[in-house]
């Protein structure tokens, strides 16, 4: 584009920054904050794999009960006598009444077994209650994750709540939330645990079915402290920025600047601290699970499925029947790690300074 410069006449800068910016348009596209994050993420080549694995364990324990019972008809807590052909024969020798010598014989045709080995109807055996171990572990994981995501939301909420309130007020708001933050962070948390889940194991009142609700609290009262120290530290940063200053001038009361302005500004930081807190959740809930304080019999955990292998409940399970406790371990690894993928991989993706 030629630009006229003659004496007596201006450049046209209005035809020349059109240009410019028609030249921008054509060479840059305009990426949305969103979009640099998806992009971020997927780039990396463990997020991905974390995402494979969170997807594999979620279709496999939320589908696969109904395909399981749409081919087979298994149920949780259905129980299966596996009976095989067997020729048992018995001898032994006995005196008559007539002073002379006999053999007794005694055949048996079938055995009736709970402790199956794989087969074409049990693809990973049956267990020492006759549950078919598949349809266990299927089950086992819906209530493993819908624990996890639970007590995450529920830790989540709290710590926004606290978390906001000390970060914006300060002062002895401040001093009051954060004392108790410092009060439950010194508690020792799997101890603490253990103790609750055994007091209400012995409370006979409350019903086995409802346990597992109080194991929620329990991992949520231990749990919020964490959410609560970020988003504080992110409001007492965020609060002093010139959006919140004109916000000020406006008259909008403190609960709406701290849950519409602020809180949704802290959100990348809370993704990432949840996606992480899920695996660590889940450990939690398999130990509990483990030592009988968790889902009580007849329902399934992965926990108390790899209890099973228990060394003080005798050695056999756990050196001849790899089938009952190996799957519900490998499940719980691919469920941990895959969280751990994910966060690791949001927390780079939220971060502007990381060069991919």
């Amino acid at each position: 584009m030629a630009i006229d410069t003659e004496k007596g006449k201006k450049p046209d800068y209005t035809d020349m920054e059109d240009h410019i910016e028609t030249d921008l348009e054509q060479n840059f596209r305009v990426i949305s904050p969103g979009r640099m994050v998806t992009k971020r993420f997927f780039k990396s080549k463990l997020s991905i794999v974390g995402l494979a694995m969170i997807i594999f364990v979620f279709l496999f324990s939320f589908v696969g009960p109904f395909i399981i019972n749409h081919t087979w008809g298994y149920k949780e807590t259905q129980v299966f006598k596996i009976e095989r052909n067997a020729d048992m024969v018995s001898t032994a020798e006995f005196k008559g009444p007539d002073g002379r010598t006999y053999d007794y014989y005694d055949r048996s045709k079938t055995l009736v077994i709970f402790k199956a080995p794989p087969s074409r109807d049990h693809w990973l055996g049956t267990d020492t209650s006759g549950f078919d171990i598949l349809t266990r572990l299927m089950y086992g994981g819906r209530i493993s994750l819908i624990i996890s995501f639970i007590v995450i939301i529920l830790e989540t909420f709290l710590g926004i709540i606290l978390g906001g309130l000390a970060g914006y007020f300060g002062k002895w708001v401040d001093q009051v939330i954060m004392r108790i933050v410092d009060i439950f962070a010194c508690l020792p948390g799997l101890p603490i645990l253990l103790i609750l889940s055994a007091t209400i194991n012995s409370i006979e009142s409350i019903p086995a079915e409802h346990r597992i609700y109080y194991l929620m609290a329990f991992l949520t009262l231990m749990g919020w402290t964490g959410v609560a120290r970020i988003v504080r530290g992110q409001i007492l940063m965020l609060r002093e920025q010139e959006y919140m200053m004109a916000a000020e001038t406006t008259g909008i009361r403190p609960l709406n600047k701290i849950f519409r302005h602020l809180v949704p500004n802290t959100m990348p930081q809370l993704i990432v601290s949840a996606t992480l807190g899920l695996g660590g959740v889940i450990l939690y809930e398999s130990t509990l699970s483990y030592l009988s304080l968790g889902v009580p019999f007849p329902r399934a955990a992965w926990g108390s499925m790899i209890a099973l292998a228990d060394p003080s409940r005798g050695q056999e399970i756990l050196a001849y029947y790899p089938n009952m406790w190996v799957p519900a371990g490998l499940l719980i690894v691919i469920a941990v790690l895959g969280f751990s993928f994910i966060g690791d991989g949001l927390r780079d993706a939220f971060d502007p300074r990381m060069k991919r």
